[in-house]
């Protein structure tokens, strides 16, 4: 859905929430396209729409290469959904994030000694917020010091909006291999890492398959990636644009965790990429949705839904943004969540601390964006200090 302006949803959104579900054109034929807050956390959170892509009517989004191994549990229902979920989620709790929040503080320091002693201006999205995902997750699966290059350049190929399908299939072998390989190693001789915990206490065990554990390995890599990547990207943005809101947050740091949530809420990068298939008939928002019928929710539409949120065409670091859904909502809600909030407040902090002087290296408007893609963000982010 096109645009008026990078800076904000589609304008298309704002009437369609004044109405019931509508049906949409997609590839393959139809969906319902759900867009007001209180309908799409229905979705989420009711087992009669399906997240199994098996399911007659799913809505494909995304072509993807056929996925080597057992699939994510992102597209599985309950039981088997659960009982994998429950098992990623032991190394997401609040208690490793905050264990992991040491590790992600060096590893951002690192990257902001490349750039204060590297050329200006510089990319911004290429230069930091892209390495620093990858580098995380490299640390949490515990890939080896000497590998992290190749696996984040694999990882960036997979995710790259740019790479040609065989480029992209090419790459997402060479990781699925490079995973297989590291769990196998790590489940011989485990060390402390997140494959390594899993593998000792599930592949071990009968719980967990050793191609289970693969699959999971690369969803975490997948859906912890790019996401926080443009996260990272669009909020440097915003808060560059917003000079008096970046002053209160140098002034008071306390106000850095209230603003991450209205940042996320804000972009809602997600674009229409959480489907479902129906399988009963469901009265949803004054549409009937029938058995076997797809449905596409709107995130960004939910999140600037001004019944909801007065005034959501503004970023407002005061706000408060509980009950956004740029995680999701449900049993299928982001187990990474926690892990992106921290980062990004630690990358926001970290990169406003060590340059006050930090500003746009072109004007607001030659800011170049990604369009027509699932994940919304910059293709560039050129800054100077």
């Amino acid at each position: 859905m096109p645009r008026s302006c990078p800076y904000a949803p589609p304008d298309a959104y704002a009437p369609l929430r004044e109405e019931a579900p509508s049906r949409v054109r997609i590839r393959g034929g139809e969906a319902w396209l759900v867009t007001r807050h209180a309908d799409v956390r229905q979705v989420l959170n009711d087992n009669r729409f399906s997240a199994d892509d098996q399911q007659p009517g799913f809505p494909i989004r995304i072509q993807l290469p056929p996925e080597p191994g057992v699939m994510s549990f992102s597209r599985m229902d309950d039981p088997e959904h659960g009982r994998l979920r429950r098992m990623a989620l032991t190394e997401f709790t609040a208690r490793r994030t905050r264990a992991l929040r040491p590790e992600v503080e060096l590893l951002v320091g690192r990257l902001l000694d490349e750039l204060e002693s590297g050329p200006k201006p510089v990319d911004l999205v290429a230069n930091f917020a892209i390495r620093l995902p990858s580098l995380v997750i490299a640390r949490m699966l515990g890939v080896p010091e000497q590998d992290e290059a190749d696996f984040t350049e694999q990882s960036q190929v997979i995710l790259s909006q740019e790479a040609g399908p065989q480029e992209t299939y090419a790459a997402f072998v060479a990781m699925t291999e490079f995973l297989d390989g590291l769990v196998a190693r790590r489940t011989a001789e485990p060390r402390d890492d997140l494959i390594s915990r899993l593998a000792t206490r599930y592949v071990s065990a009968g719980e967990l398959s050793h191609e289970e554990l693969v699959a999971m390995a690369r969803f975490i890599l997948v859906a912890g990636h790019e996401t926080t990547a443009h996260q990272i990207s669009l909020s440097v943005l915003s808060l560059l644009r917003d000079p008096a809101q970046l002053a209160e947050l140098r002034a008071d740091e306390s106000l850095f965790k209230p603003a991450v949530e209205e940042l996320l809420r804000y972009w809602s990068i997600s674009q229409d990429n959480q489907v479902r298939a129906a399988v009963a008939e469901v009265e949803l928002g004054g549409a009937t949705i029938r058995k076997g019928d797809g449905v596409i929710v709107a995130i960004p539409a939910a999140n600037h839904d001004e019944s909801v949120y007065p005034g959501a065409d503004r970023v407002d670091i005061h706000r408060n943004a509980a009950g956004h859904l740029a995680f999701g909502f449900g049993a299928h809600l982001c187990p990474g969540a926690s892990l992106a909030r921290m980062e990004l407040e630690v990358c926001l902090k970290a990169l406003f601390t060590r340059f006050p002087g930090l500003r746009l290296a072109v004007a607001p408007e030659d800011v170049r964006f990604r369009e027509n893609t699932i994940v919304y963000g910059l293709q560039e982010l050129p800054v100077t200090w």
